[in-house]
């Protein structure tokens, strides 16, 4: 027993050895040193050690006060070294390789990526850049647009499976990830902007592609060589289900699966028939009528906005599936904080609303902006009881173009 206990102390020693050494480079990082020039460091740290011990240790510093950001500084590093210093412990690939799994789906969809960068974006853009010639810039344009694709890609990760992480204390990676992710689609917009100036600076186009080429493909590796280890070891068929489910609702990127998934057994299927149909015989009595459970669902459905329900503890419990949605919703953010919802750049504003909505600073927020030939207008209200406590926080959404183009009057029904 003693040296049960002695091993656990060296092993804790070891880990506040290891994640002083990590802190040190992230302020190396900090303070200007290249991700080779600390990769030699990094290497030493760490040999033998798991993905998984990795994210532990990021995590770990993020709860003793260090920036995402701070964090985010490693990623170049990880790319430079992961590559054979991970020592990973694969499962036997079964479910995993079937046609529409989301593991192989995720891998389809980044082979898609990684060739359209490597055989058609790298090329095209030196071609460009030695040649000039406007039919390879328009080609190269036209890449750029199906590149963009990725934005479903990195949707389905943040909105669907990043929840699942956090549902088994997997914090950091994804705050890490939901970062760079945000830096590439920022990224990829530049670039074509670039391409798409009068006065082209040739200089800033080569190294725009390159640092958005280099940052693509290596979030394809840590997707693959240390997200999806970690979710394979971890989810059950149950919850991979769900997720393919939930996948359909948002899309794929560039490529799609052949075929639905199904899992060597239809236990889940059954289940739920019986779930929704037991629920389906309920009724919910309100102070005004009184309506059937299905009744008041397709009543939210139906509504000419989208809206979802966070409670007062910040944590997400309804939202409408409307055909007016507009951004992307999967059932898997249910029982999730609204903070983990949104990208860490913006929690703070949404902390800010929340406290003022708490406090009964304000019962109210308004946002609008235009995005994909939408005007969108965003409305937060505070939930109170009889009693004015604050009860959650109710996100109304709507595209309210068509409302604006509204001229005159209309008294007759439509044909």
């Amino acid at each position: 027993m003693s040296e049960l206990i002695n091993n656990r102390e060296l092993n804790n020693e070891n880990n506040e050895k290891r994640q002083g050494i990590l802190k040190d480079i992230i302020m190396q990082l900090h303070n200007g040193k290249s991700a080779k020039e600390v990769k030699e460091q990094f290497e030493k740290l760490i040999s033998g050690v798991s993905a998984n011990e990795i994210s532990q240790m990021e995590a770990s510093l993020i709860k003793d006060g260090m920036p995402v950001e701070e964090i985010q500084r490693l990623c170049d590093v990880h790319a430079e070294v992961f590559k054979g210093s991970i020592e990973e412990i694969h499962k036997e690939l079964k479910e995993e390789e079937k046609i529409g799994h989301p593991i192989r789906v995720i891998k389809e969809e980044n082979f898609a990526i990684e060739d359209l960068i490597k055989n058609n974006i790298i090329p095209k853009t030196k071609a460009y850049i030695d040649h000039r010639v406007e039919a390879i810039k328009y080609s190269l344009i036209e890449d750029l647009n199906l590149l963009s694709d990725i934005e479903k890609h990195y949707s389905r990760k943040e909105n669907i499976l990043f929840p699942y992480m956090e549902k088994y204390g997997i914090d950091a990676p994804p705050k890490v990830m939901w970062g760079v992710d945000d830096e590439i689609r920022q990224e990829i917009k530049v670039f074509k902007s670039l391409l798409q100036n009068k006065d082209i600076n040739y200089d800033e186009l080569e190294t725009k592609s390159e640092e958005v080429t280099t940052k693509i493909l290596e979030m394809i590796f840590k997707e693959e060589n240390i997200m999806l280890p970690m979710l394979i070891d971890l989810l059950t068929e149950d919850e991979w289900v769900k997720i393919a489910e939930d996948s359909e609702e948002i899309g794929y990127c560039i490529v799609s699966p052949d075929e639905k998934w199904k899992p060597s057994r239809v236990a889940v299927e059954e289940k739920a028939k019986i779930e929704t149909k037991n629920i389906k015989d309920g009724y919910v009595k309100f102070d005004t009528g009184v309506l059937k459970i299905q009744e008041l669902s397709n009543i939210l459905n139906t509504l000419p906005f989208d809206i979802t329900f966070i409670d007062k503890e910040d944590v997400v419990k309804y939202f409408s599936q409307s055909e007016e949605r507009i951004f992307p919703r999967t059932k898997s953010v249910i029982g999730r904080t609204v903070q983990n919802c949104h990208p860490p750049a913006s929690v703070h504003v949404v902390n800010k609303m929340l406290e003022d909505f708490k406090t009964g600073k304000k019962s109210s927020e308004d946002f609008w902006i235009n995005i994909k030939g939408m005007y969108v207008y965003i409305r937060y209200f505070a939930v109170r009881d009889e009693q004015d406590e604050y009860l959650g926080t109710l996100e109304v959404t709507q595209n309210i173009k068509p409302i604006q183009e509204i001229t005159g009057e209309k008294r007759l029904l439509s044909d």
